[in-house]
């Protein structure tokens, strides 16, 4: 049996979780950070290349966002048969095969069909947009994830956490001074508004899933483990993946796929592996995202999404040739500013935290030493 611990952090509970060793925590935090990152720098630049050489199915592009959720079915199959085989339960027969209970599952479940749609938003943004002017559009969804994480989780802010999310949005509006020339060719002024509005409707959705998730973990009613969040990232792509599929349908995007394959300036083959790819790198992207959201918070995970937008830009400048202002390179050391500060305040709290509880622990022991020689 799984102990299971309530813990603060920052002033906000933390959901129920089975106790794991602070290096063990650790390490799968910044495992989840490097999956993360992956994800949030390579998802865009590989759905900007599937338009950039004729590819235009953006119900398509939404679809892979989340399409690669049997990779998370594989992984939790392979654990739940390690578990069998250690007897976690003291019985190989009786091995828990779904930790998922029905309430979690409808709510993941909800949050899916809303990240399907932020998804459309999403891809229908990219393909309208340069890499550059849609990921700084995006770097905005940090203000309203610590807009709904103040509301939906009571997150409580400390003087560096402010600092971070105010540089970050500074660094974001920096990069908005050069988006007046980033039009693409042939695209109709009316398009490329249509693509910057959905765009930020696609940062506000996604700073509110965010923090629905770090709710759902509180609210659940049972032990979070890592295989319980892996389950969660499943039904939760599955049915983001649902919801674009009948976009897809609806579309006739199946009845095109061959089509275009044939068609795409860069061959058939690499047509098909762009697609593969692509819904690797994404699956990456959400897997990092409610992993950090496991090992911190929806804050911390926001912070890592927006302090990467400068990388993007300079990939993108890097295999796109996009153009790289003096304005990219300020909004690069404003995003390491932010992400420092961040992170200097995680340290002086979780020191300040140490100094309260271990004076507390040796009173308490001096007390029960004391009662004991009575």
């Amino acid at each position: 049996m799984e102990k299971v611990t309530t813990t603060v952090t920052n002033g906000t509970t933390a959901p129920m979780a089975a106790k794991v060793s602070p290096a063990a925590k650790k390490t799968l935090l910044i495992l989840n950070c490097i999956l993360l990152s992956i994800g949030n720098c390579g998802g865009p630049l590989i759905m900007r290349l599937y338009f950039i050489h004729g590819g235009n199915r953006v119900w398509l592009s939404a679809f892979l966002e989340t399409a690669g959720w049997p990779f998370i079915a594989v992984v939790l199959t392979i654990l739940y048969f390690h578990r069998r085989a250690a007897g976690t339960n003291g019985d190989s027969k009786k091995t828990t095969l779904i930790y998922m209970r029905p309430r979690l599952f409808f709510a993941v479940a909800v949050i899916g069909i809303i990240t399907g749609f932020d998804d459309y938003l999403y891809a229908y943004g990219v393909a309208r947009l340069p890499v550059s002017t849609s990921a700084l559009i995006i770097a905005s969804q940090l203000a309203f994830t610590a807009f709904f994480a103040y509301y939906l989780v009571k997150q409580k802010f400390t003087a560096y956490s402010v600092n971070a999310v105010v540089l970050l949005t500074v660094g974001a509006g920096v990069l908005a001074l050069h988006t007046s020339s980033d039009r693409p060719k042939g695209e109709t002024k009316k398009e490329y508004v249509m693509g910057f509005v959905l765009t930020v409707a696609a940062a506000l959705l996604y700073g509110f899933i965010l923090p629905a998730i770090e709710l759902t973990y509180n609210k659940a009613k049972q032990a979070i483990t890592y295989t319980l969040v892996l389950e969660i990232q499943m039904v939760m792509c599955l049915f983001a993946t649902i919801f674009c599929l009948v976009g897809m349908i609806v579309n006739n995007d199946f009845k095109v796929i061959p089509r275009e394959g044939r068609d795409f300036e860069l061959g058939e083959t690499k047509y098909y592996i762009i697609m593969c790819f692509s819904a690797l790198i994404w699956q990456c992207f959400f897997l990092g995202a409610i992993g950090v959201i496991f090992c911190a918070s929806s804050l911390l995970s926001g912070i890592i999404i927006a302090v990467l937008l400068p990388v993007t830009e300079v990939l993108a400048v890097v295999f796109y040739k996009e153009k790289f202002q003096a304005e990219k390179g300020v909004a690069l050391v404003l995003s390491l500013w932010g992400f420092a500060s961040y992170f200097y305040g995680e340290y002086k709290f979780t020191k300040k935290s140490k100094d309260i509880i271990e004076p507390s622990q040796q009173s308490m022991e001096l007390a029960q030493a004391n009662y004991s020689s009575v």
